[in-house]
């Protein structure tokens, strides 16, 4: 019988015996792991038996984590990292050589536009293209284009790609086609129902939490034959095919880099991902409440979050997500200095992160995005006094409140 996915989030751990009855799998912080026979060693380095050999490929607790993260996106495997930026950088150095083409959201998070700068300067041709609309990203494929990158939800603006068109698209041509899921979790959508190849998360945000471990993931949807792909290595074209993007993912990508997450968060993000459901069930709750008592305001010149019907993608957010997701952005009127405004603020917490359970608002001109100047910005669809809302689990009272009051303070 399927459970449903709290219950398979639960219960994830004990599918395979843990010591002494625990209910967690436990922390294991060793960094070697030995064995009586030396060919048993031997085997594992070749990938012929499963084990572990260092501890910067991985240890018991990252793959426990692993299994839950793919139990929750009905992949055939996962492979954890440090944090989201190093699951991404690692998977596209991984699975990319000198003149392939990338083609990507041009909505992308700052940080992952930083990144695809970096590989361009190295002989990676990247693409941005308007990723709400599908026949942009068609009319950017080339012959050597390789892979296709787009998000869910865009951070900060809350654009929503043409996620099953783009899906479509992709599997005709044969491109593999990455999926940044973060800003919807499993939870509010699987990536692998819009035909994702691989599904990429920070566990940093909602799947931990809490906003107290680093990590993030990629997960294999088992839908990509790896065997029309290139770039896979000699040592790895052995065993069964689906396993071929991963298994280069995890050796040139988390073993050459060495961008591996700890026993420990990766233990705090297990536990945190219990409560997926029921924090962002909370989370967007509020968000939707509060975008609409925003959008209300005088004081409020506009507010972009999916769950309103003026967004230009919300029907596409009513059929595909479960909720709209704890992410929003506005902007206040012209004459209100959104420094004031966030100074006023005496609940929401000024903060560069998303998917606590605490609000968090910051100012993503003059922080985030500072970096990419006034005119991609502007192309982006982010303007200079445009805020970003991580909405948490607050009373919503108690969030209504403390806006009303901040704004009250800077219209006096």
């Amino acid at each position: 019988m399927a459970k449903g996915l709290t219950t398979t989030i639960l219960h994830a751990d004990r599918q395979s015996e843990i010591e002494h009855g625990a209910v967690h799998k436990p922390m294991h912080p060793a960094v070697a792991f030995g064995y009586r026979s030396s060919r048993d060693l031997a085997a594992v380095f070749q990938g012929e038996r499963p084990g572990h050999v260092y501890g910067r490929q991985g240890n018991p607790t990252t793959a426990a984590l692993e299994a839950k993260v793919s139990l929750m996106e009905r992949a055939v495997g996962t492979v954890c990292f440090s944090t989201g930026m190093a699951a991404i950088g690692s998977m596209l150095v991984a699975l990319l050589r000198k003149g392939d083409h990338l083609v990507s959201s041009q909505f992308l998070f700052g940080n992952t536009n930083s990144l695809l700068q970096t590989l361009a300067a190295i002989g990676v041709e990247v693409t941005l293209a308007d990723a709400t609309d599908a026949g942009a990203i068609e009319r950017a494929l080339r012959p050597e284009t390789r892979l296709v990158f787009v998000e869910t939800i865009a951070n900060p603006a809350t654009q929503i790609a043409d996620l099953a068109a783009i899906g479509d698209l992709c599997a005709a041509r044969g491109v593999l086609y990455v999926v940044d899921s973060t800003m919807t979790s499993p939870w509010l959508f699987q990536p692998v129902s819009v035909k994702a190849s691989l599904v990429v998360h920070s566990l940093t945000k909602w799947i931990g939490g809490h906003g107290n471990a680093l990590g993030g993931s990629v997960s294999d949807t088992g839908l990509y034959d790896w065997t029309k792909y290139p770039h896979i290595a000699a040592p790895y074209r052995k065993g069964n095919p689906a396993n071929w993007g991963l298994q280069q993912i995890r050796k040139k990508g988390l073993r050459d880099i060495g961008a591996t997450l700890s026993a420990e968060h990766a233990h705090r993000l297990s536990v945190g991902a219990e409560t997926l459901a029921l924090r962002l069930d909370k989370a967007s709750a509020n968000a939707l409440a509060l975008a609409t008592w925003l959008q209300a305001q005088p004081g409020v010149a506009r507010v972009a979050y999916p769950g309103l019907p003026s967004h230009p993608q919300h029907a596409r957010a009513r059929d595909w997500f479960r909720r709209f997701g704890g992410l929003m952005a506005f902007e206040l009127r012209e004459g209100i200095d959104c420094f004031d405004f966030l100074d006023a603020l005496q609940v929401v917490i000024k903060s560069s992160h998303l998917g606590d359970t605490r609000t968090l608002a910051i100012p993503v001109s003059h922080t985030i995005f500072f970096e990419m100047g006034a005119a991609q910005r502007v192309q982006m669809g982010i303007g200079e006094s445009l805020i970003r809302l991580s909405v948490g689990i607050e009373d919503y009272d108690d969030l209504q409140g403390d806006f009303e009051q901040a704004l009250a303070k800077v219209a006096a």
